[in-house]
């Protein structure tokens, strides 16, 4: 949302909001209509203001690209004159009219949804809706698609062109996933709609309409690695020079972390970025900064986060707690905070803990004596929860079975409460 004032209707009136679908002017109801006749600006898509009969007699502006950074300064060039706004389908789902609200505020939008291709196209697989995971690919990396990939599971891709079918077949195939099947669904509810079928791994159909929705029923190959929705990953599904937080302390370093929807984490000493990735993966608008000094790994964290389905990790490449102080206000004041590596640096904990608001946790791992002492004065300090992991696993031993001890971590734990500087 804009840190501004929201842009004033003046004495133009609410802004109509109306969605419309593949079947064009033909799918309007008569409010919808009336509100596209009486505008005396249209703004919309190039493709949607062709749909609008010669009685739409309000001047046409075709939104520029990129969109979302000229909402603002176009409605303000048109304030005073009764405005109204295409949308696909749905504008509220995936659509402008987020953008709007967040400029004009809600309640100066008349909102008028016409039916979304999510809603055509379960209707045509008979697919429930309530249970059908949709992503959205319009100004995403389609690396993101990687994050939904399960057995079983029924995903909607909303395409950001005649392209994207073939990149989610790409993707799919590559994430282990090439025997899923694959529906793509074109101008849903329009004179022209069609669908096109057959399995990723196989996908040989040329590109067909821009206008399209990829269904997905998610088969995984034999071979692929299994990665659950919780913390705790394979150490395999990382690339790694053996800078990773393994699998077991992972586990439950996340657990103290605490991820929740919207939070934002400082991931200190990535490595290879196992405990950002797992912190973003526990829900889509979770955020985190990963901070690594060293190039080489901070693109393999990079490599990481994009196979892992969380391609919008910041990585942040210096040295912390100096790189920490270049950080924009959206991800200078983290919701969570993990020390991996790097505690015996002057000035790092402090950093990290005086950042946190009330409430804000600090988790941090130790291997080494000095980093241990450390972390037992902040516990003396602020109290919290300190605790050694201990992990080991069982190898062969000539013809028997022992156990091998990893090397022990020291981690300490604790939430900012209200009254700490």
């Amino acid at each position: 949302m804009s840190s501004d004032r929201p842009v004033p209707s003046a004495d133009g009136g609410p802004v109509a909001v109306v969605g419309i679908g593949a079947d064009g002017w033909a799918g309007l109801n008569a409010r919808a209509r009336d509100e596209l006749r009486g505008a005396r600006a249209l703004i919309g898509a190039p493709r949607q203001l062709g749909m609008l009969p010669p009685e739409c007699a309000g001047e046409r502006i075709a939104w520029p690209s990129p969109l979302r950074p000229a909402v603002r300064a176009l409605l303000a060039a048109h304030s005073g004159r009764r405005l109204a706004v295409l949308a696909s389908g749905d504008p509220m789902f995936f659509g402008i009219g987020r953008a709007l609200a967040d400029e004009v505020g809600a309640d100066r939008l008349v909102v008028l949804p016409h039916p979304s291709s999510v809603s055509y196209a379960c209707a045509r697989l008979g697919w429930p809706v309530e249970e059908t995971e949709v992503v959205s690919l319009v100004g995403r990396p389609t690396d993101s698609l990687a994050l939904s990939l399960h057995a079983g599971r029924r995903l909607l891709v909303l395409s950001a062109g005649a392209a994207t079918p073939w990149e989610v077949a790409d993707l799919l195939t590559a994430r282990g996933f090439g025997p899923s099947l694959l529906t793509v669904l074109e101008q849903l509810g329009g004179d022209r709609e069609r669908s096109v079928h057959g399995t990723a791994g196989s996908w040989r159909h040329p590109q067909g309409d821009p206008l399209n929705v990829v269904a997905v029923e998610c088969r995984p190959a034999p071979d692929a690695l299994r990665l659950s929705t919780v913390p705790g990953l394979p150490d395999q599904a990382y690339e790694s020079d053996g800078q990773l937080t393994k699998r077991h302390v992972r586990a439950a370093t996340l657990a103290a972390l605490a991820p929740a929807p919207g939070e934002l984490l400082w991931d200190v000493g990535g490595g290879s970025g196992s405990v950002a990735v797992e912190w973003m993966r526990a829900h889509r608008t979770c955020r985190a900064v990963c901070v690594e000094q060293d190039p080489v790994r901070a693109s393999r964290i990079e490599r990481n986060a994009a196979a892992l389905g969380v391609p919008g990790l910041r990585i942040l490449t210096g040295r912390a707690p100096e790189a920490l102080a270049g950080l924009p206000a959206r991800d200078a004041a983290p919701d969570a905070v993990f020390v991996g590596g790097g505690l015996t640096t002057p000035g790092l904990l402090s950093t990290c803990w005086d950042a946190l608001a009330e409430g804000g946790r600090l988790v941090a791992n130790a291997v080494t004596l000095e980093s241990e002492a450390v972390l037992a004065d902040w516990y003396g300090r602020h109290g919290g929860e300190l605790v050694r992991l201990a992990v080991a696993h069982a190898v062969p031993v000539g013809g028997f079975t022992g156990w091998r001890q990893a090397m022990p971590v020291t981690q300490w734990s604790a939430v900012k409460r209200g009254d700490e500087r």
